[in-house]
């Protein structure tokens, strides 16, 4: 009790654990984004076998899981992916580690490690402490933390295998739904959940559909509609429009950006989740001011 009357006491404070455990999370984060469309795909080819009733002797298309009978977020063990070394406790520290122990190394084989490992780390660390900040000492606050990392986890894995996870973006839309039942004081009412949730869902439909019979190609995933729900859910019906407005915006210039500066072929799909989960963590901490803003220019 007086842990919990000290950070409510002290605003800074509170922002600074928010901090540390954003960067302890993002640690995990890692570990989810890279293994659990691994797991996924495991499941899937599995699932296939039996169905067709034939045995599961393919190979794994992941070379770093293949040799791996039990693969999942706990096991096996977090490892060098070229001299499978054992990451130790001490070398396992955000962004301490990689900055100062290791210098950017693997501690056996000397092989640069990725820089995105310490990446997404400070990027959860620094995002937690802008909620926490926004927020303050509540328990929205924590539980708005969850969404903040859940949409940094779906962003990196579209990113990488264009998939947006149901195990992720289902129990984001019911959390959000029961976030806002029982009013923990964001302001959005159980009714504009719902409504948010629906709509969110059968606007991404209804574009999808629109440009299948269009051009007789998919232009999104099952997961953008699902993924857009789950911000209906936690934001309301309101914040729907400002998203998919700011989503589209920064998708397009992004792509452009790729296709004249890095070269990208203009037929390679791009995953719209991470422009979705951007515009939605905008919204959740300026979502008030934008929609006045928008609300009051529609109205001039």
């Amino acid at each position: 009790m007086e842990i919990i009357a000290l950070l409510k006491a002290n605003p800074a404070l509170f922002v600074s654990v928010c901090v540390v455990l954003g960067l302890l999370v993002g640690s995990f984060l890692n570990v989810v984004i890279y293994r659990l469309p691994i797991m996924l795909q495991r499941e899937w080819r599995a699932r296939s076998c039996e169905f067709l009733e034939i045995e599961n002797s393919a190979p794994d298309n992941n070379p770093a899981s293949a040799k791996f009978a039990v693969f999942n977020l706990q096991k096996p063990d977090s490892h060098c992916p070229r001299c499978e070394h054992k990451i130790r406790a001490w070398e396992n520290i955000p962004l301490f580690s990689y900055l100062i122990i290791l210098g950017g190394k693997c501690s056996s084989c000397k092989q640069p490690i990725s820089l995105r490992y310490p990446a997404v780390e400070f990027v959860s660390g620094i995002l937690s402490g802008l909620i926490a900040l926004t927020y303050g000492f509540t328990w929205l606050t924590l539980c708005l933390l969850f969404l903040c990392w859940a949409l940094i986890a779906l962003t990196l894995i579209d990113f990488d295998h264009q998939l947006l996870p149901d195990t992720i973006t289902l129990p984001l839309i019911w959390l959000g739904l029961f976030v806002n039942t029982i009013d923990l004081g964001s302001g959005v009412s159980t009714r504009d959940a719902v409504i948010g949730a629906m709509a969110g869902y059968l606007v991404l439909w209804c574009f999808y559909w629109i440009f299948k019979l269009a051009t007789g190609k998919e232009g999104m995933g099952y997961g953008d509609f699902k993924l857009l729900a789950a911000l209906g859910a936690w934001m309301g019906w309101q914040s729907l429009l400002p998203i998919i407005i700011l989503s589209s915006l920064v998708g397009a210039v992004f792509g452009i950006v790729m296709i004249l500066a890095m070269g990208r072929d203009k037929s390679v799909p791009m995953p719209f989740g991470p422009f979705l989960a951007g515009a939605g963590f905008i919204m959740l901490l300026w979502g008030s001011q934008i929609n006045a803003l928008y609300y009051s220019y529609l109205a001039s």
